[in-house]
């Protein structure tokens, strides 16, 4: 199955097969894949889901059991839940397959930060399951910032009763290449600029049609489900979208500094920085961070990024033009806001390919040492893409091109003049091409080898 988590299924398989009762926390942002891991992690086995409401405690119960009753359970209007757990287990039992019961909770938050009683009754519920024969449940949710940040807090002692945690994130380029083999690795890399590593996204492409013919169809058409989607993502888990969106827009338009978003805003800088880190808690934006250098004087801080791909295409380019959909024709819409900076937009997505290259070269020790650290440098006079160090302080130093497809000589020369500017030594040069270099540059590889060339065919 594309985009499967195969090393969150081994997790979950390694949880099943241990001796009594699990409870297991399954959590992530949406569209990495979660429904499908349950899916095929339960095929075969004995498991009850239950998809929580955001409620009061008195409507959760009640809809809870209306749901059982549909099952043949017996339940008061307004049961306990330890009443609700009772029921499920019986229905578990019923189930004619052999091997530990499963009990999925889906959007387990919007119980517990309405209940004192779910918790203790869950994990009582667990504790009695095993004279009987053990359960394992699973909490899920896609509220990772809430699950990271607020649910221990809102647990107490309760959260000693977890057994194990899983956080499904973001799948890798190569692991969309290994799910949509490709003859065009160029085209893969537009996808990614656009979706993500999100799973759940993907399936709304059709891979027979070109990137510009899936924006169209996909996204641009009003009628169509990823239209609305990212505004639904953000909407979602925020109390107060506007503030939140304001925000985004300001981000994607390249106002990437707390100044520049108060000035663009009018929000103070103190409400800023709070809406900032809720944003990042939730994963849709980051704090570049630069490599630690002796040039830090020459580097840019505080400086921010929308870093879900599918979020910061929407904020680009949707959103600023929200009137066009509808009475614009999907195609000049594309023509006339996306086309000519579309190249640009995917070159973020191209750094982030890069740098799992490099990552996978470092794990199978392809680089000249083992690195320890890898990030970028944000400078003031540019950046450079890949900053990679091992134990002793040797270096790499890489560069990114997708924006001009053949990487001339200049963009090597500015390279290492931005390496100068954050002091650090330019002992090995890792150079990214879309398609490939101008004649200079192969000239200098050829006579330096510390001096790396890799286009997008060789990945």
């Amino acid at each position: 199955m594309a985009g499967l988590d195969r090393a969150g299924l081994r997790y979950l398989q390694s949880c099943y097969d241990q001796a009594g009762s699990q409870l297991i926390v399954l959590y992530g942002q949406r569209h990495t894949g979660m429904e499908d891991l349950l899916r095929v992690f339960c095929q075969g086995r004995a498991a009850y889901f239950y998809r929580a409401r955001t409620c009061s405690e008195r409507e959760q119960v009640f809809q809870w059991a209306n749901e059982l009753r549909e099952e043949g359970a017996s339940l008061p209007a307004f049961p306990l839940f330890a009443q609700l757990l009772q029921a499920v287990r019986l229905i578990t039992q019923q189930i004619a397959l052999s091997g530990k019961k499963i009990v999925i909770i889906g959007e387990f938050q919007n119980i517990v930060k309405q209940s004192q009683d779910f918790m203790p009754s869950l994990i009582a519920f667990l504790k009695e399951a095993e004279q009987s024969g053990s359960v394992m449940a699973l909490l899920v949710s896609h509220a990772p910032g809430w699950v990271e940040n607020g649910m221990v807090r809102k647990l107490g002692a309760d959260a000693r009763g977890i057994t194990g945690f899983l956080k499904l994130k973001e799948q890798s380029f190569f692991e969309m290449v290994r799910g949509f083999p490709e003859r065009d690795r160029s085209r893969q890399v537009e996808y990614y600029g656009v979706l993500g590593g999100f799973p759940g996204l993907w399936k709304y492409f059709d891979r027979e049609l070109s990137v510009r013919e899936n924006i169209c169809r996909h996204i641009l058409n009003p009628d169509s489900f990823l239209h609305g989607e990212a505004a639904r993502l953000v909407g979602g888990e925020l109390r107060e979208p506007g503030i939140y969106d304001t925000i985004l827009s300001a981000l994607a338009c390249g106002r990437d500094k707390l100044n520049d978003l108060y000035l663009h805003t009018g929000f103070s800088r103190a409400k800023i920085s709070v809406y900032l880190n809720h944003l990042m808690e939730l994963e849709f934006v980051e704090k570049v961070s630069s490599f630690e250098t002796e040039g830090r004087s020459n580097a840019r801080k505080g400086v921010y990024r929308i870093r879900h791909p599918f979020v910061c295409f929407y904020f680009r380019y949707l959103y600023p033009h929200l009137s066009r959909p509808g009475t614009m024709a999907e195609p000049e819409f594309y023509e006339r806001y996306i086309a000519s900076d579309f190249r640009r937009h995917t070159a973020r997505a191209f750094v982030r390919i890069c740098r799992e290259y490099m990552e996978y070269l470092n794990r199978i020790r392809q680089l000249p040492f083992d690195c320890i650290r890898m990030g970028e440098w944000a400078g003031k006079a540019g950046d450079i893409d890949i900053v990679a160090m091992d134990r002793a302080g040797h270096t790499i130093i890489g560069l990114c091109s997708w924006e001009k497809p053949v990487m001339p000589y200049e963009d090597y020369e500015w390279l290492l003049f931005c390496a100068r500017k954050a002091r650090i030594p330019a002992e090995h040069i890792y150079l990214f091409s879309a398609e490939g270099f101008d004649t200079m540059l192969m000239r200098e590889a050829g006579a330096h080898s510390n001096v790396h060339l890799t286009d997008l065919a060789s990945f």
